[in-house]
């Protein structure tokens, strides 16, 4: 899967996420079935051990109340092909 694949993929991802605040209540019950499928998501996207680490990360951010708005999955993409690609290089 090429980079730009994954950034949309990131940014649907982030916007599934963010469907939780269209409808107050039923959101944060939502929550309890995303978190941990985003999760897994994320590691399947990203691999190795920093796809683990962001998939505990993206756990977490989506288990707890009103921290959706991290866009955990673009900030991943962020780091993986600007942020690490300008170091390997």
């Amino acid at each position: 899967m090429n980079k730009y694949t994954k950034l949309f993929l990131s940014l649907l991802l982030d916007g599934v996420g963010y469907l939780s605040f269209v409808i107050p209540g039923v959101g944060e019950l939502s929550d309890v079935i995303w978190a941990p499928l985003s999760g897994y998501i994320m590691t399947k996207l990203y691999k190795g051990k920093t796809g683990r680490v962001a998939g505990i990360i993206a756990f977490v951010e989506e288990a707890f109340p009103f921290s959706d708005v991290v866009p955990t999955f673009t900030l991943m993409w962020i780091y993986t092909y600007l942020i690490t690609s300008k170091k390997n290089s």
